[in-house]
């Protein structure tokens, strides 16, 4: 039977047990924010290995709060000893790095004996986040797609494809312009946003009929995408 009374067990001097309890709940918490990450994910894919790692870093920061204790002389070396290593990964989204922060975090909380603070914060963390997923304003991207074609130098043939697109989209958006063919043609790149009866291969079927369009590339996007 689990002896709760480890809980209350000193940071400076502990137990066996509590080091075990403080393991284990870095696991659980490392696990279950891999977990709400995979849910709460938009993208295409996501990187098997970064699941590893939201496990695996509250153990590694709990095992080395465990072994510093109180002692600033064991501090220091662990700073010494991480600063031979040379993290090399880019982390391009914001929201994997808030990840990261809080499986430190977690480790941190549970190496220290701060089993409460552990899990409340990690409550707190993912109640936020099924919050957020859930909301209108993040519940899906701003536009559909992007579609690029490019056009003689004529206002009149930018103004029938326009009318194409108002009548297949709900919302559209010029995203960039520049000249092609030595300044005779334009191309254009707009992002769109389909209405729900309208389907992308529908725009592309009534855009590139017109004989004066050419290079039609239409690109579904799951987030907005940088032109």
């Amino acid at each position: 039977m689990l002896d709760f009374s480890v809980l209350n067990s000193s940071f400076v001097n502990p137990t066996w047990i509590s080091a075990i309890y403080a393991f284990l709940l870095s696991f659980v918490l490392g696990t279950l924010l891999a977990l709400v990450y995979v849910k709460t994910f938009r993208g295409l894919s996501y990187s098997l290995n970064f699941l590893h790692g939201l496990v695996l870093l509250p153990i590694v920061i709990a095992i080395a709060m465990q072994a510093i204790g109180d002692n600033v002389a064991r501090g220091i070396g662990m700073i010494g000893a991480l600063s031979l290593l040379r993290f090399r990964t880019n982390v391009k989204d914001p929201r994997d790095m808030f990840f990261i922060f809080a499986s430190l975090a977690i480790g941190l909380a549970s190496g220290v004996h701060a089993y409460g603070i552990a899990i409340l914060g990690t409550a707190c963390f993912v109640a936020a986040l099924t919050v957020l997923h859930g909301s209108p304003f993040a519940s899906g991207p701003q536009f559909d797609g992007l579609l690029r074609f490019n056009l003689p130098r004529s206002p009149e043939e930018q103004r029938e494809v326009e009318t194409i697109l108002a009548g297949q989209c709900r919302h559209f958006a010029l995203a960039t312009i520049r000249e092609v063919a030595q300044g005779e043609r334009l191309d254009f790149s707009y992002q769109v946003r389909l209405k729900a009866q309208s389907t992308s291969a529908d725009l592309v079927e009534q855009i590139g009929s017109r004989p004066s369009v050419r290079g039609l590339n239409f690109m579904n996007q799951e987030s907005v995408i940088e032109v």
